[in-house]
């Protein structure tokens, strides 16, 4: 018995189907009968659909409203086919289900993400070009660019994130050429507002700058100068919580405003909740710097998302969109109004969360998401396949890769799966090439991290390995984003090892060489805005694939076996890499990979 929702002929469309299209569904195999097994998620009883009989073929053709379902095939006696770990049917007494997204056929993502380059910027770490001579008392600024980020803890036990380096907006604008060389698309920029720290995750003030990155002015000069260069603004939208260090919050009384923390007639009182007034407030993850915000209510929703909100502040200025922070700790029902505001100001910019599983199918704090059925977001960053790359590159563990690859295409929208986030390593994780290559440093401290880098015996084999992670990043389904420095070479462990400034003049030329070269090629073939992924082998150490449009076919091949590995093709392939022709075949090294485009 086979099925594979992968291949048109056993499921006549591929990835979540868009509402009112008719589905035709195929299994092959010999049994008297098969009947189609579909639930709607949260109910237990199960659609039964008879599949009709043709020779070996059972078919059946279905249209389901918008939702989320699981569905298998009964075979009779006790048997039935449900999905295995490639993404196949399987006979078993106790299926594990297939997936299946009906989402409202009006959804599309903006047509010009898919195929760019995402750029992330921590915006105090890029470029300083203004050189601030001093911030108030209770910050630090660096004079020394190449200095480590403080890590320790001040004599109350806390880190409290205050030591700046002065990276600013103009020092964004001074390297928009550099950005525009490596094929730079989208920057998505960490928070920009006022706020106390230097990630600013803690906001201040919602509508302002912060005056240590520069003025409105500057901002909507970055957004002119980055649009000359065929790059769009992503800000990084943080709903979830604020600083109590805040204009809304105000506990150390340092704005010139009334605070919910200084009145319970404060006119942000009821954004939000305390416990026991005023020092005991619920705070994101209990950090209490971080009061946790009411996203239910209706006055903050309104400052966020209505008529001269931020949404529309920004969104006018005329950014390409937000990355909304912890989106799955905000209610299903503020993300659309998010969705509403930003779409009623810009129909072309993009809505991205940060969601770190599988998006098409979340469950947060007990409520299944409904992201991709056409209300909510247009991507998400892509956590598991960066997880997947990084599993693959350092162990050779292709068949987890070809999994995570095909379940994804099966569970996503197409245009979302060609538009996904696809992160290696970001402000909240260790740098790519500490990741591929770094010691263990489970159990170590910060100050034992800080002084732990790759060893120079070392460093040739893991720019390979960077190589090899960043060649599946730009070619698999997605848009690849790059942390700023990963294309220099930089390195590091947790925050805010991972934060550090990036280090012009010093940059490993290799890395940038190769960076700039994967940028020219998805420049160059649109297979990677939209094209068919078709894998040829995923075993023993290799994955093998094909990225295929109307205009080029492209087979790109990572061995990372013990062994050579013989690849056999019809006609001339030319390995983009080397300039190379190879006629009929080629064999592949350990430890090397090829795009091979065929002529």
């Amino acid at each position: 018995m086979y099925y594979n929702p992968l291949d048109v002929f056993y499921k006549s469309h591929t990835g979540a189907v868009p509402f009112n299209k008719r589905l035709t569904i195929r299994v092959k195999g010999n049994f008297d009968s098969v009947v189609l097994l579909v639930q709607k998620d949260g109910e237990t009883i199960d659609n039964r659909i008879d599949m009709l009989k043709d020779g070996d073929v059972f078919m059946c053709d279905i249209m389901l409203p918008i939702g989320l379902y699981f569905y298998c095939f009964d075979l009779g006696s006790g048997y039935f086919l449900g999905q295995n770990n490639n993404m196949q049917g399987e006979i078993t007494s106790t299926p594990t289900r297939f997936q299946l997204s009906i989402f409202d056929s009006e959804f599309s993502v903006p047509s010009w993400l898919g195929g760019g380059i995402i750029y992330q910027i921590f915006p105090d770490r890029f470029n300083r070009v203004n050189k601030n001579s001093s911030v108030s008392s209770d910050k630090i600024l660096h004079d020394n660019w190449d200095d480590m980020p403080i890590y320790e803890p001040n004599e109350k036990g806390q880190v409290v994130n205050n030591d700046f380096f002065g990276g600013d907006l103009q020092g964004i604008i001074e390297k928009l050429p550099y950005l525009e060389e490596l094929g730079v698309s989208v920057i998505y920029l960490n928070p920009i507002f006022k706020a106390f720290s230097n990630h600013r995750y803690d906001t201040g003030d919602y509508m302002q700058i912060d005056e240590l990155l520069g003025t409105a002015e500057d901002f909507k000069l970055l957004i002119k100068k980055a649009n000359e260069h065929g790059i769009k603004i992503i800000l990084d939208g943080v709903f979830n919580h604020t600083g109590d260090d805040s204009v809304y919050f105000n506990k150390y009384g340092k704005y010139d405003s009334i605070g919910a923390y200084n009145s319970k007639e404060s006119k942000y009182y009821d954004w939000y909740n305390f416990k026991s007034y005023p020092n005991d407030y619920e705070a994101w993850w209990g950090i209490k710097v971080l009061p946790a915000v009411n996203e239910s209510n209706a006055d903050y929703v309104d400052f966020i998302t209505g008529k001269n909100g931020v949404i529309e502040h920004y969104t006018k200025m005329g950014i390409g969109g937000w990355r909304l922070d912890v989106v799955d700790e905000l209610p299903s029902s503020f993300v659309r109004n998010i969705r509403s505001a930003v779409k009623r100001n810009n129909k072309d910019a993009v809505l991205i969360g940060e969601v770190w599983e599988d998006a098409s199918n979340k469950i947060a704090y007990g409520v299944r998401r409904e992201y991709f059925l056409g209300k909510e977001l247009d991507s998400v960053m892509n956590y598991p396949l960066k997880n997947a790359i990084i599993n693959f590159v350092r162990n050779g563990d292709a068949k987890v890769l070809s999994f995570t690859v095909k379940e994804q295409i099966d569970h996503y929208p197409e245009s979302v799966l060609n538009s996904l986030m696809n992160i290696l390593s970001t402000h909240d994780t260790c740098r790519l090439i500490t990741s591929l290559c770094g010691s263990d440093m489970s159990g170590k401290s910060k100050a034992e991290m800080s002084k732990t880098f790759i060893s120079e015996n070392d460093l040739a084999a893991a720019i390979n390995k960077v190589k090899i992670a960043s060649l599946l990043q730009f070619t698999l389904c997605g848009v690849p984003c790059i942390y700023y420095g990963d294309e220099a070479g930089m390195q590091g462990y947790i925050d805010p090892l991972n934060r550090r400034t990036y280090p012009w003049g010093k940059e490993n030329k290799e890395l940038i060489s190769w960076y700039k070269f994967l940028g020219n090629i998805r420049k160059e073939y649109s297979c990677f805005a939209g094209g068919k992924f078709k894998e040829v082998y995923a075993d023993n150490g290799a994955f093998i694939f094909e990225r295929i449009d109307e205009n080029a076919e492209l087979l790109i091949a990572v061995n990372l076996s013990k062994e050579p590995l013989s690849l056999s093709f019809d006609g001339v392939l030319t390995d983009l890499i080397s300039n190379k022709e190879f006629d009929g075949g080629v064999d592949l090294k350990e430890n090397d990979y090829m795009i091979l485009l065929k002529k």
